[in-house]
This record gives structure tokens, sequence and C-alpha cells, in this order.
């Protein structure tokens, strides 16, 4: 017996080949944009909103490392290069200042603004599924294995700090916000399921046929540098994400629309917190009396 679940009489759902969710990386995509409605407004949204991303970025990464530090499992991948190696580390327990923090940093710093970049491009999903594989252990000259549970926190955490963030920006729109925090979010969930996909046994009966990718050293991906300081375009992105800590006018933040513009130009958008961290729309948060992740710190 046929049944209408308000989709229409005779509707049909669409096939979903499941070998290929497993074995081909494209049809997966397809399948996760289509499933959380991925669109042209969530394309327009990212593209329009991007700036007000970046302008977090270095405050998001001072918070996440804050994070990561503060638990010793997760502290100590550091120097284990493994949250399941429970062997304490011979050194002290690494802090912020730590040259191989600062480079840490950097590496984060790098990868936020890539998920600023065009996300119609199949080549930004192959570096989104590329970091889920850099961090599960495998095709990596220096293995790094960091277990779910651990990257799951991590990408919540940063889920929940630009959530925060940007519904509380002081000149957009509740309509800009909304649009900007649910493509984030479906980015943020995608990059997820493609940690997951390294991790999970769902599907291991076609293991054998999944795409594999070559890693010759850390950031090299089939003879093709993916990530690094040379990377023009990263340079050039990264520069961009990093305020002067001098404070700026906010008439170089504010949207172009003047119904986003709903606080006076002469407020500053950003502040500067004791660890050199800009934090963006901190005297917005101080006026009304809140204390935030993004605010706090």
């Amino acid at each position: 017996m046929s049944h209408d679940y308000g989709l229409g009489v005779g509707f049909e759902p669409m096939h979903v080949d499941r070998k290929s969710l497993y074995t081909s990386l494209e049809e997966r995509i397809k399948y996760l944009h289509h499933f959380l409605d991925f669109n042209a407004d969530d394309v327009e949204a990212l593209a329009s909103g991007g700036k007000y991303l970046k302008q977090l970025i270095p405050a998001v990464v001072n918070l996440v490392y804050k994070k990561l530090l503060q638990y010793d499992i997760t502290s100590r991948a550091f120097h284990t290069q493994s949250t399941a190696d429970e062997t304490e580390p011979e050194q002290e327990y690494l802090d912020e200042d730590t040259p191989q923090i600062k480079r840490r940093k950097m590496f984060l710093r790098w990868y936020l603004i890539r998920l600023c970049q065009d996300p119609t491009s199949m080549d930004f999903w192959r570096y989104l599924n590329k970091v889920g594989m850099m961090h599960s252990g495998q095709e990596r000259l220096h293995s790094l294995n960091i277990e779910f549970i651990h990257i799951n926190a991590c990408i919540g955490y940063i889920q929940d700090i630009f959530i925060e963030a940007l519904m509380s920006h002081p000149q957009l729109s509740l309509r800009r916000k909304i649009a900007l925090v649910r493509a984030v979010n479906k980015i943020i969930m995608i990059q997820n399921d493609l940690f997951a996909r390294h991790r999970v046994r769902d599907g291991e009966e076609y293991a054998d046929e999944m795409s594999e990718y070559s890693f010759s050293r850390e950031g090299w991906v089939n003879g093709k540098k993916i990530l690094g300081s040379s990377d023009a375009s990263s340079v050039d992105d990264d520069s961009a994400s990093i305020v002067s800590t001098t404070t700026p006018s906010t008439h170089s933040a504010a949207p172009s629309a003047q119904t986003d513009h709903t606080t006076n130009t002469n407020q500053s958008a950003y502040s500067v917190d004791p660890q050199g961290s800009i934090c963006p729309f901190a005297d917005l948060a101080k006026n009304v009396g809140t204390s935030t992740k993004i605010w706090a710190n």
C-alpha cells in the first residue's frame, strides 16, 4: 500500500547509491548538499559574509588552543601525535607561547581562512576531506592520530563560537545573521562528516575501492602543496584576516546595505584582549553586560 507523507500521491524517493557514498567523495558531498539543503542562498551568504567570519579568526584560534591545552588528553597529543597514546611527555606540557603551539595556531588560522573560500569548487571539499584524513593517522609522513571524540568536541566548540559571535554582531541585520549562521553550520557539519568518514567503520566493505591520496610530507598531496606559508592565496587571505591592533573605524567593517547599519558608526566593532587577540564586537557585549566566549577572552 502506498502512503502519502505530505510529499504528494505517487511520490518516489530519490535514489541514493550506498556504495557511492563510501567510494566517491563527489557523490558523498552531493548527497550531503542535497540533504542539508546547501544551496545558492548559502553560497551568497558566505560570499557576502566572509569578511565577518575572517574578523573572528584570530579570536577563534586563541580560544580553541586555550581549550585544547586545558585537558591532558588533548594537550598530550602535541607531544605524542596521538590522543590514543597515554604516555606522559618527558617535557612539561606546552603552553600558548611555545613555538610548536604558535605553529599549530598558524595552521588552524589557515584552515579557518580556507573555510571562507569558494564552496562551489570541488577543490574546497577535497581540502576538507584531506583535513579529515590527516587527523586520522593515514597517509602522512608524521602520523597524527586524533580520536573522533576530540575532533567532534572541537568542531562543536568552534561552531558554538561562530554562532554566538555572528548572532551578536552589532551591524548585521537579523536576516543576514540567520543566513550566515545557517551556511556556516552546514559547512561545519559536512566537515565533521569528512572527519567521521576516516574514522567510522560504516562502508568498510568498500575500503579497497575508496579514493586514496598520497601524502609525501605535511601540507603536500600528490606532489601538490595544499597547505603552507608559500601558498600565495593563503598568505594573502591570512594577512587580510589579521586586523591591526590599532582599532579601525567601523566604516571598514560595516556592510554596504543600509538596512544592516543599526549602530552608531563612531562605535568601535573591535577590541584587543590582553593576549593580543582581536575580539570583534566586544564593545557591544560590554554595553549589554554579557560575558561570553568571545568577549571574555
